[in-house]
């Protein structure tokens, strides 16, 4: 099948639209990051807080991330939405992401209020995956979190996933995924149920190490004197 060349008008203008739906991509993009960013800076102000003036630490470290446009327009073909800018917004809500791992499990919850009791935070979802785990055994806390973004245009409502895990939950996850990606989702049914048993025991794992936790931090018993 053979096809006509453009006359140099016809391309400049094709060339001309290209560029424009380039720089409003970007420009979708960096909304997403300045998203981000706002919660990143909202999660360091309280690590920096917790460290110089409570002496501990909660949070482990920190990882973030915007979808790339190809996994935005992979994600658009798989759930069906419109590839228009309003409906991805509206239906895609973790192109910025935010990956908070903490020390023990009452970190998590502790600095996931802390965060969200913030005024300028709207919450939209939470899933907590910790209470009621994903029956591969996957625990997490999940949150859907509106942060204002204020541009030269004006401020807008920019939605950020955050995750919340303790380093068990985390290791567990990252093994899982580099696994289900070495099958393309086809696991051997042995490994689903060994990885869901080593779910189990990293849950186990996180529960003993915050009761250590808790025993060495706990005040030492006053002894009477000897009379």
């Amino acid at each position: 099948m053979s096809t006509v060349p453009l006359d140099d008008d016809a391309l400049n203008q094709t060339l001309s639209e290209a560029r424009e739906l380039r720089d409003e991509f970007q420009r979708f993009l960096h909304e997403y990051e300045f998203g981000m960013r706002e919660i990143e800076t909202k999660i360091s102000i309280l690590r920096d807080e917790f460290t110089h003036h409570h002496s501990y630490n909660p949070i482990e470290h920190v990882k973030s991330r915007v979808k790339s446009p190809d996994s935005i327009v992979e994600k658009i073909a798989r759930r069906g939405i419109e590839p228009d800018f309003a409906s991805i917004r509206q239906h895609i809500t973790d192109i910025a992401g935010v990956r908070v791992t903490c020390s023990f499990v009452a970190d998590v919850y502790r600095l996931f209020d802390l965060l969200t009791a913030q005024d300028d935070v709207t919450v939209r979802i939470v899933k907590d995956y910790i209470a009621a785990p994903k029956p591969n055994g996957y625990r997490s806390l999940h949150a859907i979190l509106e942060v204002p973004v204020f541009l030269s245009s004006g401020p807008i409502m920019v939605p950020v996933e955050v995750q919340f895990r303790t380093i068990a939950m985390d290791f567990w996850a990252s093994l899982e995924h580099k696994i289900h990606y070495k099958f393309q989702g086809q696991v051997p049914a042995h490994l689903v149920g060994d990885l869901t048993a080593a779910a189990e025991a990293a849950s186990e794992l996180d529960a003993r190490m915050e009761r250590l936790h808790h025993e060495a931090h706990a005040p030492l018993a006053v002894l009477p004197l000897d009379v």
